[in-house]
């Protein structure tokens, strides 16, 4: 049965904490093998009180091995925890009433609800949209990547994002309406037509519903490269308002920053280094948050955490005490531009340790890193830590470090080198790029073979 917005905002949901329930990929009730343990992981969908996060890092310090990660989609991320500890870690954390989401990931701005500029408080509609799958048979048909952006054009954007199936407010005559596009981000997400507000649940069901037909491991760029989009179109022609003027370009923002809130508080926004902390660096800088007066804390999408309801005055005096922790403060930190994931031997998958030897990598090409250049570390070829091209991409292999121009893991290496040659590899791949000013041109070739060869990979 499809549900309209104004019957699901108001049907209560099935659980207290508002989300439906479902362990997968990897969730707190079905927590993922890796090298060091255990990896749970869960996205929450609003603000995090402070206490309830200092006891979330004790928690990890007590049940795990005390690494905390914030990962590119917003996720929480705990290591290190044994079966038997992680039953006990999930215990703790469903005494604290934080509102995450295990099932199909529906994603909303990161300052919804308190953005003075967005159009509408997308987080309502994110919420509805998870009691309404929780009400279908949907969730365990889809794959667990599956995702949803429901965008209500607040910041920290979230054009940067790949998702299945992705909404975006926007305004034709006066009214709120929603920009539907699939399989991509908003550079080359296939668009398919606009629709009102009113239909923002029933849209998005119908085209997880062509995902689900399309077999459990579907995604919707399957459904693209098989039809053309044509079965995702035939899905909710009905539906779709004529003559709707396209969506302008979102410009891209950083969550690393002060933000404005309704309330005339700021948000105060700064990233994990390479994604991840210790327990304790976290519940320190929750103690100072506190100091400051802060109301509590979001994650965000880019390996961030915002933290609300500052007082102006109190902003840099929040960044200074969160800078002197080792976390990042400024949006050009040459650390936002290098992509590490865990690497060895956290992950069992991985052949080099791509998190250590990061800050090394930044250090290396710090002159050059910026946003149009940046380094994406590997342990293997899944390239779980970035999805998308990078001037220059590392991968861990049995034969050392494959060095790819302009291009992902999968793609062809112009030069594979053992991993104590690799600094400087990569100090003449950036020198050479300095002078040159872009490899686009003379990696051409590789680039195309790397596209042609390499598949989309998700962010984690």
């Amino acid at each position: 049965m499809i549900l309209t917005l104004a019957q699901t905002l108001s049907t209560p949901s099935p659980q207290g904490g508002g989300e439906f329930r479902r362990g997968a990929c990897p969730g707190l009730s079905a927590p993922m093998p890796t090298g060091d343990g255990l990896l749970a992981r869960l996205l929450p969908t609003g603000t995090i009180p402070l206490d309830a996060f200092q006891a979330l890092c004790a928690a990890a310090r007590e049940h795990g091995n005390g690494i905390i990660e914030i990962t590119a989609r917003g996720s929480i991320q705990v290591r290190g925890l044994s079966a038997a500890s992680a039953v006990r870690f999930a215990a703790a954390i469903a005494k604290l009433n934080i509102a995450a989401s295990d099932t199909i990931q529906v994603q909303s701005n990161p300052l919804a609800g308190l953005d003075p500029e967005e159009i509408l408080d997308a987080s309502e509609i994110a919420a509805a949209l998870r009691r309404a799958l929780a009400k279908t048979p949907l969730p365990r048909h889809l794959a667990p990547k599956v995702s949803v952006i429901v965008d209500g054009g607040g910041a920290p954007s979230l054009g940067h994002l790949v998702a299945d199936v992705r909404l975006r407010a926007g305004r034709s005559n006066d009214q709120v309406v929603f920009h539907l596009s699939v399989a991509g981000d908003q550079t080359n997400a296939m668009a398919l037509g606009s629709v009102v507000l009113d239909h923002a649940i029933e849209v998005p069901l119908h085209l997880l519903d062509v995902i689900a037909r399309s077999g459990h491991a579907a995604r919707a760029r399957d459904v693209v490269a098989a039809d053309a989009g044509d079965a995702f179109r035939a899905a909710i022609a009905d539906f779709l308002m004529p003559n709707a003027p396209p969506p302008s370009v979102q410009q891209p923002s950083e969550p690393i920053g002060t933000y404005p809130l309704r309330d005339g508080t700021v948000a105060c926004g700064l990233g994990l280094a390479f994604g991840h902390a210790t327990a304790a660096s976290l519940e320190e800088l929750t103690r100072a948050a506190a100091a400051q007066g802060a109301a509590g804390l979001r994650t965000a999408p880019g390996r961030a955490l915002l933290i609300l309801g500052l007082a102006r005055q109190a902003a840099a005096s929040m960044a200074a005490a969160a800078e002197r922790l080792g976390f990042v403060v400024h949006a050009d930190d040459a650390r936002r531009s290098v992509f590490a994931c865990a690497g060895a031997p956290i992950c069992s998958s991985a052949h080099i340790a791509a998190r250590a030897m990061a800050p090394r990598v930044a250090e290396i090409a710090a002159s050059r890193l910026g946003t149009d250049f940046d380094i994406h570390v590997s342990g293997c070829a899944k390239g779980c830590a970035h999805s998308k091209q990078a001037a220059l991409t590392i991968v861990g292999t049995a034969n050392g470090c494959a060095m790819i121009a302009g291009g992902r893991p999968g793609g062809v290496p112009f030069a594979t080198v053992p991993t104590d040659e690799l600094p400087e590899a990569i100090a003449r791949f950036a020198d050479a790029s300095r002078r040159e000013g872009s490899e686009a041109d003379g990696h051409e070739s590789c680039k195309e073979s790397s596209r042609e060869s390499s598949q989309e990979t998700d962010h984690v």
